[in-house]
């Protein structure tokens, strides 16, 4: 587990219907795990807690693949609303969970290059920088996986039902410190897409190497207000 200074929370998002891909896709083995379990570790390695991960369709299946991962499933009742509700049902939980909690790593399970790596460079940008936010940078945009601190959870919780994160990520810039991470376009939203990297696509993730500290691996950032 990587140590850091402030009380930093994980909220996965795991609620959605896999319409596309046919299947639960949380529930869908790569490279020897679920990928919600991939990512519930790459949270824990990284210090995260407590870890939320919000629930919804196929509740049941992925309440016995979470039995023994230590973390606490909050329920989006009505996740067909859209991804913000599922958002607020996850930091709400993650406030109820742990009262004193300082900020949260927003992760999906769809994004198999995320790893602990990242994770640990986005806390690193975080307590290097002091912004309130820190954004994935690829494709040209800035998204998830992102960490905001506990002076944005009051816009996290005032989301509409089918807006992301993003919208928050983007409205005040200056705020936000940006982790070059190009790997984060590529996410698993079919069967082939699946097929493509389980048979071993590559898949290697590029953030800044993890030398002799995190920190000190991740002070070189791009402010998102000079993009």
């Amino acid at each position: 587990m990587s140590p850091h200074s402030k009380r930093i929370g994980a909220v996965i998002l795991a609620a959605g219907g896999s319409s596309r891909l046919g299947e639960p896709k949380q529930l869908i083995p790569f490279r020897g795990k679920t990928l919600v379990r991939r990512i519930v570790d790459a949270a824990r390695e990284a210090g995260c807690s407590p870890i939320i991960v919000v629930i919804g369709s196929d509740d049941e299946k992925l309440h016995r693949e979470l039995d023994r991962a230590g973390v606490v499933t909050v329920q989006n009742k009505q996740w067909q609303r859209g991804i913000g509700s599922s958002i607020r049902c996850g930091i709400q939980g993650l406030i109820n969970s742990s009262p004193d909690i300082e900020a949260s790593v927003l992760l999906v399970c769809d994004q198999p290059a995320v790893d602990v790596r990242v994770i640990e460079c986005l806390i690193a940008l975080r307590e290097t920088t002091g912004k309130s936010i820190v954004a994935s940078s690829y494709a040209d945009t800035l998204g998830v996986p992102a960490l905001f601190t506990r002076s944005v959870f009051e816009e996290l919780l005032s989301l509409g039902d089918k807006t992301g994160a993003k919208s928050i990520v983007l409205r005040r810039t200056e705020r936000v410190a940006s982790l070059p991470f190009p790997e984060g376009q590529i996410d698993i939203d079919t069967r082939e897409d699946w097929e493509k990297l389980d048979a071993g696509a590559s898949l290697v993730t590029t953030v800044p190497t993890l030398a002799n500290s995190v920190s000190d691996a991740c002070v070189k950032y791009v402010p998102a207000d000079r993009r």
